[in-house]
């Protein structure tokens, strides 16, 4: 028993040593290649980015056309511009890692640029003076990068800086011309229009507005010349239409009554005495009643029935409307009272506007034409009547008067019109579009089209506009073509390339 008992128990410590060992050999070489692994890991990193060859593949890109990508360096096709290295954001810690190998190598690329570039811009270039001088005779033809306007050259060549072709420029004369190259697709992709310099008759014309007023000539003011009462009134209120010989009032006043008795007085007196003194009394007798308001057929009236008139009537000298009215029945007036006023509108005037700058342009007697649209009236003909002597110091506009005939009395007074006043012509004189200018305060400037891709700026100097129109005194020769459309594109471009005092300014490569 005991034997058996002995043997039993060192069975289980068999069992357990082979169990581990063949238990613990796979555990071990699983550990053992982790661990090797790691170490081949840490120790060759070089190797591992051999094996990917996702991490091998560098993009390169042009800054100007970001659509320019390639995976080698070198230049845009389009500008010529040198690639740059495109990071990503994978790749933003090897980027670090690398980043003084990378200084060192752009600046060796920068180097080897500027060496190949030593022979554009090494060569000897005229000083500002010289060029100043002929620049009024001679043209003068330099190379500017866009990029980059200080660098400036003789002959063709690329930027050291960015690599951009350089692009030409030509400047001479006193207009300081700058071509421009734009090519046909870009011109579509800018809809550039251009219109031909021509002949052509610009007439002075001017185009505002005015208000239809009274024809302040043609007013009448009633007064009565006399202290009295009112006693019977016609004219019942103002707007009126009244005719000449019309009754409009009557008044009874003593010195009315008073100036036909003395007037009868003098009559009898003269009848009977048959002296030439008496006449004369008579006369001075009616002119008196005369100049109290009395017509003509009124004293012969007197002095046929030889009846004073207590209600002595009054009638409308002319036809027209009345304007005011301050009497009314019974009422009590003095000579300083306006019993009412009339006016003719057989005749009206509108009172125009015209600017500052356009005063020149108007005289008297020029024609104009009057168009009212609110009550649909168009092309009344009339003339400038007067020119008041003073421009209004809020609007800063001159007033005009035209005078219109109004038989019909279509026109009514305190009515807006729209005015056109006709100058003097400007006979065959060089004209283009007025939306060609390029105004700047300073200067005005044109953008011509020499041929299909070639574009310069000239500074022309202008005369009168008219119409849409403008009158080109100099700078420009019939046949020539000028840009209205997309012109300010063109002219910051030529902005951007430089100007004659720019070529001159001593920056010089």
């Amino acid at each position: 028993m005991n034997q058996f008992n002995r043997v039993k128990k060192q069975a289980p410590k068999a069992v357990l040593l082979l169990s581990s060992l063949l238990m613990g050999t796979p555990w071990l070489s699983h550990a053992q290649q982790a661990n090797t692994q790691a170490e081949t890991a840490a120790t060759s990193p070089a190797n591992e980015s051999k094996n990917n060859p996702l991490k091998q593949v560098k993009t390169y890109t042009c800054p100007m056309h970001p659509e320019v990508i390639s995976h080698e360096p070198g230049r845009c096709p389009k500008c010529n511009m040198f690639l740059v290295e495109q990071q990503d954001d994978a790749n933003s810690a090897e980027h670090v890692g690398h980043q003084a190998a990378d200084h060192q190598a752009s600046e060796h690329g920068q180097t080897l640029a500027a060496k190949a570039s030593s022979p554009v811009f090494d060569t000897p270039t005229p000083k500002a003076d010289s060029l100043v001088k002929t620049q009024n005779n001679v043209t003068t033809i330099k190379y500017v990068c866009p990029m980059h306007a200080h660098i400036i050259s003789d002959v063709p060549g690329t930027c050291p800086i960015c690599g951009m072709n350089l692009e030409k420029v030509e400047t001479g004369g006193n207009t300081q011309e700058i071509n421009i190259q734009v090519s046909g697709s870009m011109q579509q992709a800018l809809a550039l229009k251009v219109a031909q310099v021509e002949r052509d008759t610009l007439w002075k014309f001017v185009e505002t507005v005015g208000q239809v007023d009274y024809n302040e000539s043609q007013i009448t003011h009633i007064h009565a010349r006399v202290t009295g009462w009112v006693e019977k009134l016609m004219v019942k209120s103002m707007g009126d239409t009244v005719k000449k010989g019309q009754l409009l009032y009557e008044l009874y006043s003593p010195d009315l009554v008073n100036a036909q008795d003395d007037y009868l007085l003098a009559l009898d007196t003269a009848k009977t005495s048959g002296n030439q003194r008496y006449q004369d009394l008579v006369r001075r007798a009616g002119l008196r009643l005369s100049f109290l308001g009395f017509n003509d057929e009124q004293i012969k009236q007197l002095a046929q029935s030889r009846q004073t008139q207590y209600r002595v009537p009054f009638y409308a000298q002319q036809d027209g409307v009345v304007e005011t009215l301050s009497i009314r029945d019974g009422m009590y007036i003095e000579p300083s009272t306006e019993a009412m006023s009339l006016v003719d509108l057989s005749k009206v005037w509108v009172i125009a506007d015209v600017f500052e700058n356009e005063q020149s342009w108007v005289a008297k007697g020029q024609k104009a034409e009057v168009a009212v649209p609110a009550m649909n009236i168009r092309g009344i003909e009339g003339t400038i009547d007067y020119i008041y002597p003073e421009l209004d110091p809020v609007t800063r506009s001159l007033r005009v008067r035209v005078v219109l005939n109004n038989t019909n009395v279509d026109l009514r007074p305190k009515t807006l019109a729209k005015v056109s006043l006709f100058g003097g012509p400007n006979r065959d004189v060089l004209v283009i579009p007025q939306e060609a200018l390029i105004q700047t305060g300073k200067e005005n400037r044109v953008i011509v089209k020499q041929d299909d891709n070639s574009f310069a700026a000239k500074v022309v100097t202008v005369g009168m506009m008219s119409q849409g129109k403008a009158e080109i005194v100099s700078g420009l020769t019939e046949g020539e073509r000028v840009v209205i459309s997309g012109q300010f594109l063109l002219d910051s471009e030529a902005s951007l390339k430089g100007s004659l005092m720019r070529l001159s300014s001593g920056h010089q490569h």
